[in-house]
């Protein structure tokens, strides 16, 4: 496409992006919590951890093997970024959060909660 000063300019940009939010119900897998402010650009979305489960957008059981992390809620928790499907910054704030999630101690427990 040449631009041409004669010609109108188009209705919508070339490069149109489309305002997307994190969807909790399509995260499992290998998850990495990263806690540095400075790093939370790098991360996919932000979660906050809820204290009370009622209020908790995603019940997640920790897996303690990456085969296990296959459906939603259930995560295995990396140790590095590197070798993570996601990581998410977790804030102590619920305003700045994607969404919220709350471990559970039971597997039958975890998943999404449609509200």
């Amino acid at each position: 496409m040449a631009l041409n000063p004669f010609q109108p300019a188009p209705r919508v940009p070339l490069a149109a992006t489309a305002v997307t939010s994190v969807d909790p119900c399509r995260i499992f897998g290998t998850v990495y919590l990263e806690t540095d402010p400075r790093r939370q650009s790098r991360c996919f979305g932000s979660v906050y951890m809820e204290p009370e489960a009622d209020f908790a957008d995603l019940m997640v059981f920790k897996e303690t093997s990456k085969l296990f992390a296959d459906k939603v809620g259930l995560w295995y928790l990396a140790d590095s970024p590197n070798f993570a499907d996601y990581v998410l910054f977790v804030t102590d704030n619920r305003n700045l959060a994607d969404f919220s999630i709350q471990f559970t101690k039971s597997r039958s427990y975890a998943g999404c909660r449609k509200q």
